[in-house]
């Protein structure tokens, strides 16, 4: 698709957008391809660390003159009046300044929501950066938007974005999708000769790994292995189970088991990985969304941050002549691997903000439903006025394990993971049991109406993708 040819229609009107979370890493990569972008420009921007927000934008290149910090929606006003550009440390003052599209990017569920209530009750569009928000409002959100005749949208550049658009390529290619997904933040990178594997900034030993390398005879008992030789090593992050809630949403596709599989494999391998248990592969049921830890050699192209899909072939000829030329079939050519092995962030943003505001139309799915609920199980007993705090680089709450359920497995009352984030419990919770809503003392009552209200409106329409 020529992006030139899709945005012509919307001529020389420049797009302008408000962005909250603004002082942090994604909004930094929005920022800056700004002003790469004529037809493109920041209005409002908030984040609680206005000095330090300030001193980012002049360090990208931002006008120091043309940066003005508001304390009031007056100042705001008057800042977009003189063209300047507003900064504010209050979510609130957002509403107050003339834009189109707000990028919500806090990462915090309650005041996430609340500016993009805002923002869409107000007839403006909303592209949600914030996954967290969107786990357990954005069924609700979606609603205002078609009723406010705004468009409620995932950003491109972040993963559930990309995953859904390879999904939906997929889908208009008439390709039979038996499973979805993404790779963990960080490779596994395998050191042969020291007979150690590397997570980001974590070396421990893992000699056994080296004669693992191949998938073998028997798929699932060598995954077994590398999974037991690299145990050492974290897996499962919050932030994982969170995105493939979003695409679940999206898409239609549901957790096959509630952990997800996160098999250590190759990006050759994923054909044979994701195939179906009876040919093989790790998949219980078609229309599987999952994640899996890239295991790669040094120097070898990362997958950390990519997605793919995998396919049914087909026509086995069609397939054989893709595989020579360089595409992932599987062994019996009963399965191939499409995939994207790089995510943006902010710096593909400006295509949603563009096609949201331009052309009315959303990144995201166009029937977003409640196919699965990202949930949370008690990793150890938490007695009654335990504090459930949300925190760290991939927003765990501590003392739980995030799951994810598929809708007809999901007991009544359970509570999203992200509505308990933050809350006091109100009863005694066992080791391995579901956090519910009524466990929750003091749940943000917004965030909680949110949620009812949107499962209630968009309930998933039954098994989808042969799920």
């Amino acid at each position: 698709m020529n992006f030139l040819h899709l945005f012509a229609p919307g001529g020389d009107r420049t797009v302008r957008y408000a962005l909250s979370g603004a002082g942090g890493g994604f909004a930094r990569t929005l920022l800056a391809q700004t002003l790469r972008i004529p037809r493109l420009r920041p209005a409002v921007l908030c984040d609680q660390d206005v000095a330090g927000l300030r001193a980012m934008l002049v360090e990208l290149g931002y006008n120091a003159s043309q940066l003005r910090i508001c304390g009031d929606a007056r100042a705001v006003r008057d800042a977009g009046q003189d063209g300047h550009l507003a900064l504010v440390a209050d979510g609130d003052l957002l509403i107050a300044g003339d834009w189109d599209i707000l990028v919500e990017a806090t990462g915090s569920p309650a005041a996430g929501y609340e500016m993009a209530r805002q923002a869409l009750t107000g007839g403006r569009h909303v592209a949600m950066v914030s996954k967290e928000v969107d786990s357990v409002a954005g069924l609700h959100l979606a609603e205002l938007a078609r009723t406010h005749g705004s468009v409620y949208t995932t950003a491109d550049g972040d993963q559930p974005a990309n995953l859904i658009g390879l999904v939906s390529w997929a889908e208009t290619l008439g390709l039979e999708i038996v499973a979805i997904g993404k790779s963990t933040e960080y490779d596994l990178v395998l050191d042969p000769a020291a007979g150690t594997v590397t997570q980001l900034d974590t070396t421990v030993p893992a000699p056994e790994l080296a004669g693992l390398l191949d998938l073998g005879d028997d798929v699932r008992s060598t995954l077994a292995a590398r999974a037991a030789a690299v145990a050492a090593l974290p897996t499962g992050a919050t932030a994982d189970y969170c995105e493939m809630a979003v695409v679940a949403t999206s898409t239609g596709f549901r957790p096959d088991t509630e952990r997800l599989h996160y098999p250590v494999a190759r990006i050759a391998e994923l054909a044979d990985v994701y195939a179906m248990r009876e040919d093989g592969g790790v998949l219980r049921r078609p229309g599987a969304v999952d994640v899996f830890s890239a295991l790669r050699l040094p120097g070898e192209a990362s997958f950390a941050g990519g997605v793919f899909v995998v396919v049914r072939t087909g026509d086995p000829v069609t397939w054989e002549t893709l595989r020579g030329k360089g595409h992932v079939v599987s062994r019996d050519g009963k399965y191939a691997a499409v995939y994207l092995p790089y995510h943006l962030m902010g710096v593909e943003t400006p295509v949603s903000l563009l096609s949201a505001v331009l052309d009315q139309r959303p990144s995201g799915g166009t029937d977003p439903r409640g196919h699965a609920v990202l949930a949370g199980r008690a990793e150890r007993d938490l007695p009654a006025g335990t504090v459930l705090t949300m925190g760290g680089h991939h927003h765990d709450v501590t003392g739980v394990q995030a799951v994810l359920l598929r809708d007809e497995d999901t007991p009544a009352g359970t509570a999203p993971l992200y509505l308990a984030a933050h809350t006091t419990l109100a009863a005694d919770v066992a080791a391995g049991e579901l956090i519910t809503v009524g466990h929750l003392a003091d749940p943000d009552a917004a965030l909680l109406d949110a949620w009812t209200a949107g499962r209630a409106a968009r309930p998933a329409a039954g098994p989808v993708n042969g799920s």
